[in-house]
């Protein structure tokens, strides 16, 4: 099943990945205590550099080092329930401002994130941050 949305859509979610939703806007203003809500007492959200962290706050910190600001817009929300939990992916692209305000658009992400019991239990994330910090280095990436 996919539910495929604007970031402004009225168009109802599927139970998960509307939980996935409202993580990731908590997650943009920032604000991990209210993201830590969505996710279980025991999450392992493994990040872009592979880091581990058992709390929306490390993210956020990692954020916080490598964008002046950072925000997703949303493509669409992919779901696939398993047994006795679901798998969503929120896919689209993140815009922003780099640490020396120089803004971006259009990097590419994916999220992967585990449901169980209304709760988030595993959160992967990739996009394509690296490969365009390379180039803004002048490096071929």
């Amino acid at each position: 099943m996919t539910d495929t949305l604007a970031p402004d859509a009225l168009e109802p979610l599927s139970p998960d990945a509307r939980i996935v939703r409202d993580f990731l806007d908590a997650s943009m203003k920032p604000d991990p205590e209210k993201a830590a809500t969505y996710m279980s007492d025991d999450v392992v959200i493994t990040f872009t550099d592979g880091a581990k962290y058992d709390h929306p706050s490390g993210t956020t910190a990692f954020n916080a080092a490598r964008y002046k600001w950072v925000k997703k817009k949303f493509g669409q929300f992919d779901v696939a329930p398993g047994n006795g939990e679901t798998v969503v992916y929120s896919v689209g692209t993140l815009y922003g401002e780099w640490p020396d305000g120089t803004p971006f658009d259009g990097n590419r992400y994916v999220d992967r994130f585990v449901i169980r019991d209304g709760k988030i239990v595993k959160m992967d994330v990739w996009n394509e941050s690296a490969e365009r910090i390379l180039i803004r280095q002048g490096a071929k990436a």
